[in-house]
């Protein structure tokens, strides 16, 4: 069996995008990063989404981009609320973190080499919400052209692949894929402002699209709200 390398967060996304390599047939070796984000709840999630699907292995980096800053989630920022469809479909919003997904690919490409892994999975996706330039198709293409340069694995022949599954699929058609593959979407969180008690806002564009997404699926949505 193949391994592979997903970067697991604890949302709905990343946990299809576990869910949908596992179903592919790959070993799953799970990967979360805590970079000091403020919603940091989700860390426990990815932990029970990686026990639930049967991960070979899971690590949580720490890694604080407090530090750097530049973002609603890494700094004294307030989370936008309550903002339209129209809103959230134009410019790069600041929740955007600088660099986020080029570390985190990063970060998993040296798990892949020490696992001897050549896929990487990340749940990035244009289609919903197209505001972060790091999930754009043409970034992953580079990044994977770059795993194959910067690494002794590439050097030695080895030949990596990212792949993002869902990157071009609605909301509604993820939950859908997860649902059939088994996805328990009570374990995940999406929020980017939950309470001490990591209950989901409801107002947060990550609240508003997966909300929308279960309705649109036909699904109940198993998110507990404030």
């Amino acid at each position: 069996m193949p391994r592979a390398v997903v970067l697991l967060s604890g949302g709905l996304d990343s946990t299809t995008t576990f869910a949908v390599a596992k179903a592919g047939g790959f070993e799953v070796y799970a990967l979360s990063v805590d970079y000091g984000q403020r919603h940091r709840a989700e860390l426990d999630r990815a932990a029970a989404v990686a026990k639930s699907l049967g991960a070979a292995d899971h690590r949580t980096v720490k890694l604080d981009l407090r530090a750097v800053g530049g973002s609603a989630l890494t700094a004294d920022v307030a989370v936008p609320k309550d903002r339209s469809a129209d809103d959230m479909g134009h410019g790069v919003p600041v929740t955007y973190v600088p660099a986020r997904n080029t570390i985190l690919l990063g970060l998993a490409l040296g798990y892949a080499e020490v696992v001897g892994a050549f896929d990487l999975f990340i749940g990035a996706n244009v289609l919903d919400y197209s505001g972060y330039p790091d999930c754009r198709p043409e970034f992953l293409a580079a990044f994977e052209n770059l795993a194959s340069l910067a690494t002794k694995a590439g050097v030695e022949g080895g030949r990596f692949t990212v792949h993002a599954p869902l990157l071009k699929m609605t909301k509604a058609e993820i939950i859908r894929e997860g649902v059939r593959l088994g996805v328990d979407y009570s374990l995940t969180l999406s929020c980017y402002d939950p309470d001490a008690s990591g209950r989901a806002c409801g107002r947060c564009d990550s609240c508003q699209l997966r909300r929308k997404g279960f309705g649109e699926a036909g699904v109940p949505d198993p998110t507990e709200y404030q």
